[in-house]
């Protein structure tokens, strides 16, 4: 089983010396929620790099988390392998200490969580008007499958 995961720093923004185990976690999540041969990148930003994303595209004008952007189709590589290209994730590494600290848990924990959540979106999972709310357990689908991949690898690390 193999995904390819590429993952990048915005332009200018101070690459964190983890990226690499943020790149190694995304394919867990990815085998560990059954998928293979995707293909997907993750960039890391700052909160104005992800508000101008957000406002682009989703009309608010206001820095988020993470946003996902899919793709959803598939080419095939140079060795005619099949590949499923399921899109693009943008996580603000400045709202990421916020989230932790709202939430109450480590920036890493927190980090992992909006990877998940994003590799979710990339595959069709919505959560609708349903968000993540501390001390408040997960109704729909998708919220309860993050737990669940959250669950199964919370003894992997990234930072």
């Amino acid at each position: 089983m193999t995904n390819k995961i590429l993952v990048d720093v915005e332009e200018n923004y101070p690459v964190p010396s983890w990226l690499e185990k943020a790149e190694s976690f995304a394919d867990k999540v990815l085998l560990e929620a059954g998928y293979n041969d995707e293909e997907v990148s993750i960039l890391f930003c700052s909160d104005s790099f992800i508000q101008k994303l957000n406002f682009q595209y989703r009309n608010i004008d206001s820095p988020t988390d993470v946003l996902s952007f899919e793709n959803g189709s598939t080419y095939c590589d140079e060795n005619g392998r099949q590949w499923f290209a399921a899109g693009d994730i943008v996580i603000s590494l400045d709202t990421l200490p916020k989230n932790a600290e709202y939430f109450e848990v480590p920036q890493d924990e927190e980090l992992r969580r909006l990877i998940v959540h994003g590799l979710l979106h990339l595959n069709g999972y919505d959560h609708g008007e349903e968000h993540v709310e501390k001390g408040v357990e997960p109704s729909c689908e998708m919220l309860k499958l993050q737990k669940k991949i959250m669950t199964a690898l919370n003894k992997e690390s990234i930072i």
